[in-house]
């Protein structure tokens, strides 16, 4: 469900962008007033820059080995598959997020004029955010045990917390410092969104074992 209401927001907020439509014109206004606010520079720029490829990706891999250990170590049944899930799901992000601004080539913030960029919409740099920790919180699921499920669900649900909160100070950084409209953040979530459902299979799929003779755990969060 989460996936679907994903997919059909940013069909309406890419049908807005390109047709110029009202929302469009609201974003723009909205931006401008975001690039003039009192968010110190320096602060925005940090939170900007933890969506760039280069400390995002590294993230998202040591997460990724990590739970390839973790998952081989305790005789996970395909223990691969979460890790494996997790990189194509990352692959997909620019696969997906640079057709779409070539298309809709949509203009920048004005400090953004001049730049060598042709298309904004979305941020890439808000996807890649997103969908790089938010998969880290999707490998940290996967790799809890059944049997301990009841216990490490709180700290899986702090840190989905404070990822969600770092992306939206990413997405802030971004407006803030004339990177991106709005818009464009709020497209790459969206974008996110679908990818994340998408690849959260892998992590029950990957799930170790409990122990023979065990119960199980109940648990209410394998919808996640």
């Amino acid at each position: 469900m989460v996936g679907v209401l994903c997919a059909a927001l940013l069909t309406v907020l890419t049908w807005q962008v390109a047709s110029d439509g009202p929302l469009r014109a609201l974003d723009e206004r909205l931006g401008r007033s975001v690039a003039r606010s009192s968010v110190p520079t320096p602060l925005a720029e940090f939170f900007a820059d933890l969506g760039n490829a280069v400390v995002a990706l590294p993230v998202l891999a040591l997460a990724a080995l990590c739970a390839a250990w973790y998952g081989r170590r305790a005789a996970a049944p395909r223990w691969w598959l979460p890790p494996l899930t997790a990189v194509l799901v990352m692959a997909l992000t620019p696969a997906l997020v640079v057709p779409l601004k070539t298309w809709l080539a949509r203009p920048g913030p004005p400090e953004m004029a001049g730049g060598a960029h042709s298309g904004f919409f979305p941020s890439g740099h808000a996807a890649t955010a997103a969908v790089a920790y938010g998969a880290v919180v999707l490998l940290l699921a996967a790799s809890r045990p059944v049997s301990r499920e009841r216990a490490r669900r709180p700290m899986t649900s702090g840190v989905a917390a404070l990822v969600g909160l770092l992306n939206v100070a990413v997405g802030i950084g971004l407006v803030r410092r004339g990177y991106h409209w709005p818009l464009d953040v709020l497209a790459s979530w969206c974008l996110a969104g679908v990818l994340l459902t998408a690849g959260a299979g892998g992590r029950r799929a990957g799930r170790p074992h409990r122990p023979a003779g065990q119960p199980a755990t109940p648990n209410s969060s394998d919808a996640m």
